[in-house]
């Protein structure tokens, strides 16, 4: 039985979480900024935090750069926006086309649509080059898909799969290595798989169900997913140039977000149960257990994290990146904006299904740390 690892200090993961968040922000909204002045935008603040500011200062140019006091996300605030999250200012409407010049909200379409998707677009980015950098100075980790055990009762042995055989897809989605067929059943919710088997030069098709089971990791943390029943091989590190890195980092981003839409939707289906999403609490948690094994777990948890980031930003949810590209898209379409009403209602409701959102995921985050059964423990007590 593995050992499981003390949990790191509060001060520590909290620190770590506050970092993370820190780069992450600067990240994400960093790219609406380069974009916004590549097309010449006026910009008034570039903001870490939300809340009071504590400290900042004004450069030549006019941005004001703030340090707030809450130090959970930020904002790039151009010239005319209303509030943080980029709401027109009515006003603005009533300005003569001398003084619009630079305002973003009189930008042409296409450019506001750049400027908007220029922060998720820079998470992607980011994770890409961090997973490029990890496969250029420590290799390419690659183990072939064939079997070597199979467990005894398992899926994989009453579907007659033996030590040896190749899994050649999986759904119909091409596996080039063992780590694909991983992710693929960890990723699923039980349900029956087809799976083609390369035996020598035969290949057959076989239907089989992966048992659902739970998983603790080393800090205890408790996962459910399926398993097929079958060992891999020896791991393979290859050696590997600039292009053949980036390109892996493309890859493995693109199968990360690819995991992070399929388990949403089965959230959504009702596949998945709501419980199994963390919220701030929990991805603090996880950060600072990353952090604790060092410094290259951690880098490659913003990673993920920042993948998470630029997919979220992009749902089409008012407040969201993806709620500005989907009223442009209207936009584009009508051929002239949403009315200021519906925008306002939009831009509300949106504002509430993320708060509710966050109040149940946060909800689950106590949960899953205990915090409930500590309270009825000492009001019982």
């Amino acid at each position: 039985m593995t050992e499981l690892l003390p949990q790191p200090s509060l001060l520590f993961t909290l620190g770590t979480y506050i970092a993370m968040i820190a780069v992450l922000v600067v990240v994400h909204e960093g790219g609406h900024f380069l974009a916004g002045r590549f097309f010449k935008t006026k910009i008034d603040a570039f903001a870490f935090g939300f809340g009071r500011e504590l400290l900042g200062w004004t450069d030549r140019s006019g941005v004001r750069w703030k340090l707030n006091l809450i130090p959970l996300g930020g904002y790039v605030k151009f010239t005319g926006d209303m509030n943080e999250s980029s709401q027109m200012d009515p006003a603005l409407l009533s300005l003569p086309v001398s003084e619009r010049a630079g305002l973003f909200a009189f930008k042409p379409l296409w450019q506001r649509a750049i400027i908007v998707a220029a922060g998720p677009a820079i998470n992607f980015v980011f994770a890409i080059l961090i997973l490029a950098g990890f496969y250029m100075a420590l290799g390419h980790p690659l183990t072939p898909p064939v079997v070597s055990s199979v467990l005894p009762g398992s899926a994989a042995a009453e579907a007659g799969i033996v030590p040896g055989d190749r899994i050649v897809s999986i759904d119909g989605e091409r596996i080039e290595r063992f780590e694909d067929i991983v992710n693929t059943v960890m990723g699923g919710t039980g349900e029956a798989m087809r799976l083609e088997v390369a035996r020598g030069e035969a290949v057959r098709t076989v239907l089989l169900k992966p048992r659902m089971i739970e998983t603790k990791d080393r800090f205890g943390n408790v996962t459910r997913h399926g398993r097929l029943g079958i060992a891999r091989g020896e791991q393979v590190v290859n050696e590997v140039n600039p292009l053949q890195a980036v390109a892996y980092g493309v890859k493995d981003t693109w199968d990360i977000t690819l995991t992070i839409a399929t388990t949403l939707r089965q959230v959504v289906m009702g596949d998945r149960s709501l419980d199994e999403l963390g919220g701030p609490i929990k991805t603090g948690q996880v950060t600072g257990q990353q952090a604790s094994l060092g410094l290259l777990s951690f880098t490659a948890f913003m990673a993920f994290f920042s993948i998470n980031l630029g997919f979220i930003n992009l749902i089409p949810i008012p407040m969201l990146d993806g709620g500005h590209l989907l009223l442009y898209a209207v936009e584009a379409v009508r051929r002239r904006p949403m009315g200021e009403r519906v925008q306002q209602w939009a831009f509300m409701s949106g504002f509430a299904a993320i708060m509710s959102l966050m109040a149940v995921l946060t909800w689950n985050d106590l949960s899953s740390i205990g915090i409930f059964k500590q309270l009825s423990g000492w009001l019982g007590g």
